[in-house]
């Protein structure tokens, strides 16, 4: 009884705030994603390389901390250690920073998923562009870190182009990176639309999907992504099967896009000249055509397992509304985290079961 009294202190489960706003509860935006890692020290040096800066008021010590393992749902009898890092991007389209976070877990029977291909459903990454793509992954291979899964282990061109600019990399526990180039903007020429420049940071999370009507009525209707483009073809090709070192793949893509609201400069931000600015940032679907299969079991404390966290208003009604859109629930209940008040909860959505945290941050 005293350890669940002492529990208590640290932890609300599903209990309404007080002050909670009426309503259905809405997402703010996508500001992080997480990863579970199998040696932290070795994770740490891999992002550092990648251009990732570690947070250092995040100190990522061994600790026996129980809201962790309420929120991912951890019954070991308090026998469970967990270490985490906290590293950002400056994504310099918007002047924001985008977290990641690594976690390391000792004392749990974890399985080891780093031995998948870019297309398993339920498959995630996300997309980096970098300042010089050819420069990092010379570094890369260099330095004995570059896992690449493209063709010939090099960097592949977009059609109409010479120079290598993109490519999918893992990590050290195989969590796959969508290495990219930067671009400048370009203007509309002979029928082509013109685009927007990519700048340095992370500018989409993917996962891969075997229902992408199922999935846009997740990441749309409930989450409120906004589609870039109704229009998605299935496409195959060379260049679709390079980058992810692929032969015969048929896919398509599906681009929700979040928008977030400005948030206060941090000092990094202010020492590089950065103002923050309204951000958007991608879900991309990705369906293959002749990929599907079931999705391989997965726990949460699982090597390689990644997640992606979206911030809430409204939590409590907006939990009930992912659990009435087919989610599942992963944590035991919702969880207050120490040291500020902020709520989360960790939940499958309802194609692959891609791991999602939603939280909310305590009223001011």
């Amino acid at each position: 009884m005293a350890r669940f009294a002492k529990l208590a202190l640290l932890l609300v489960i599903s209990l309404p705030a007080l002050g909670q706003p009426a309503g259905q509860g809405t997402v703010v935006g996508i500001t992080f994603v997480g990863r579970m890692v199998s040696n932290l020290d070795r994770s740490v040096a891999f992002y550092k390389t990648l251009g990732f800066i570690e947070d250092p008021a995040a100190r990522p010590i061994w600790r026996r901390d129980p809201v962790v393992d309420h929120l991912y749902d951890i019954h070991a009898a308090g026998s469970v250690a967990t270490r985490m890092a906290k590293m950002y991007v400056i994504n310099q389209d918007a002047g924001q920073r985008f977290v990641l976070y690594l976690r390391e877990l000792q004392g749990l029977d974890r399985r080891n998923l780093a031995d998948h291909t870019a297309w398993d459903p339920g498959v995630t990454h996300f997309g980096l562009v970098v300042p010089d793509a050819q420069q990092l992954w010379g570094e890369l291979k260099a330095q004995g870190m570059l896992h690449a899964r493209s063709w010939g282990g090099e960097l592949v061109a977009p059609p109409g182009q010479t120079k290598g600019m993109l490519a999918y990399i893992t990590d050290p526990d195989g969590l796959d990176i969508e290495l990219i180039d930067q671009r400048p903007a370009t203007q509309a020429v002979n029928g082509r639309p013109a685009r927007p420049a990519l700048l340095p940071g992370v500018n989409h999370v993917g996962v891969v999907v075997l229902d992408s009507d199922k999935a846009r009525a997740f990441y749309g209707d409930l989450l409120g992504g906004r589609l870039v483009t109704t229009k998605a073809p299935w496409l195959r090709g060379d260049f679709y099967d390079s980058a992810v070192g692929a032969h015969g793949n048929i896919l398509r893509f599906y681009n929700e896009s979040f928008f977030f609201d400005a948030e206060s400069p941090t000092p990094a931000m202010a020492a590089l000249g950065l103002r923050p600015r309204p951000s958007r940032m991608n879900v991309e679907l990705v369906e293959f055509q002749n990929r599907k299969k079931p999705v391989e079991p997965r726990s949460i404390t699982d090597i390689g397992v990644g997640y992606v966290g979206f911030e809430v208003r409204g939590l409590d009604a907006f939990l009930t509304r992912a659990r009435a859109a087919g989610a599942i629930v992963v944590s035991d209940g919702i969880v207050t985290m120490r040291g500020g008040g902020t709520r989360e909860v960790m939940i499958r959505e309802p194609d692959v079961g891609e791991f999602i945290e939603l939280y909310e941050h305590p009223r001011k």
